[in-house]
């Protein structure tokens, strides 16, 4: 069976879903895993508990995480238990500056899950060589999921 990589994002202008469909497109290309897309509004727990490794994307709005994506995981915590140890990958968007990445590698420690490299931190809209990290973050969670 397939490994399920949920991919949680938030965005207003559109380079964090840009940035998110990079991590899809390196999830895809490392094989045996498939991306599930998903906006922080519309998902939930179930999402989580469904899914086999995680990458959560956010804009950097006032050098903390995403509103909506912080709503996503008030929401999800009680109720995605047994996730603890699960592969996670991280992307912030930003305009300089990118320290939003320090609330959301506090929740993934929160949730207990288990990095999976380095947070992956893109200015503005992601360039060639911003979408060719973001694709190798995709590619190194879902090559965790299958190990897991």
């Amino acid at each position: 069976m397939k490994k399920k990589v949920l991919v949680v994002y938030h965005t207003m202008g559109g380079n964090t879903r840009a940035a998110a469909k990079a991590v899809a497109s390196g999830i895809r290309k490392a094989g045996g895993a498939s991306p599930v897309l998903k906006r922080a509004a519309s998902a939930g727990a179930r999402d989580l508990i469904n899914c086999d490794a995680y990458c959560f994307g956010t804009p950097d709005y006032f050098s903390y995480m995403a509103g909506m994506l912080k709503d996503f995981f008030d929401r999800a915590f009680y109720k995605a238990g047994g996730i603890k140890g699960r592969p996670c990958g991280l992307f912030v968007t930003h305009g300089g500056g990118g320290k939003a990445s320090r609330s959301v590698e506090d929740m993934r420690r929160t949730f207990k899950l288990r990095a999976v490299g380095r947070t992956v931190l893109v200015e503005g809209k992601p360039d060639a060589a911003a979408r060719a990290a973001l694709r190798r973050l995709g590619a190194a969670v879902a090559r965790a999921a299958l190990k897991a």
